[in-house]
């Protein structure tokens, strides 16, 4: 009997380990994956040494615990997964979690399928320099119900339409991912001295947040 409980405990425990969050350096398998995807190549204002690699637990929209992979900068790496086990913590889903290589380095297809991301050598939106992306020090967390929304009032995906409006409106989870100034998710980040797209004024982007 004895030993039965210890074998389920030794296993139990090594589940719980394989659903831990993780942060590694930045291996040749991704480093292959983010060259062939078009999100790193020479040039870039960051070295692939100083990205790292992150394994991050979170719910998806159907409610379940999964795994997902995120590139940043080494400095935040901790910090962010720091902040996404608070947000694992107070429920906050993330619809999925995908190198921004799985899209070729698009960002408007990676926007499309509702993917929450980080690194990405880009420029910054409507702009000629470096996004904050491009340092893996920019989080875009599910980009469709929290739209860039331009000056004039333009929202540039469809899906994004119904989230105009920022207020929570349905007990789903695509609605608890909907931030809304003053939700936890968003103090969460705050409070590890991240900025978010949402207090910017004239522009607005609810998925942003940078450090």
């Amino acid at each position: 009997m004895v030993k039965i409980i210890t074998t389920i405990l030794i296993l139990s425990v090594g589940v719980m380990a394989q659903s831990d969050s993780s942060i590694s350096p930045v291996a040749d398998e991704i480093k292959q994956r983010m060259i062939k995807g078009n999100s790193w190549r020479k040039g870039c204002p960051v070295s692939l040494k100083n990205l790292r690699y992150l394994h991050i637990k979170h719910l998806n929209f159907q409610g379940k615990t999964v795994m997902g992979e995120m590139i940043v900068h080494k400095d935040v790496s901790s910090q962010v997964v720091d902040i996404f086990n608070e947000l694992y913590e107070i429920g906050y889903p993330v619809q999925k979690m995908k190198l921004v290589s799985d899209y070729k380095g698009n960002d408007w297809q990676s926007i499309e399928s509702g993917n929450t991301s980080a690194f990405n050598c880009r420029n910054a939106t409507g702009s000629k320099k470096w996004s904050k992306h491009s340092y893996g020090k920019a989080i875009d967390i599910n980009p469709i119900e929290n739209p860039y929304i331009s000056r004039s009032g333009r929202i540039s995906h469809k899906a994004s339409l119904v989230y105009r409006k920022r207020v929570h409106q349905k007990s789903t989870y695509a609605d608890k991912a909907v931030l809304v100034k003053g939700d936890k998710a968003i103090q969460i980040f705050k409070s590890h001295g991240w900025k978010w797209g949402g207090d910017w004024s004239g522009v607005k982007d609810y998925q942003h947040f940078s450090k």
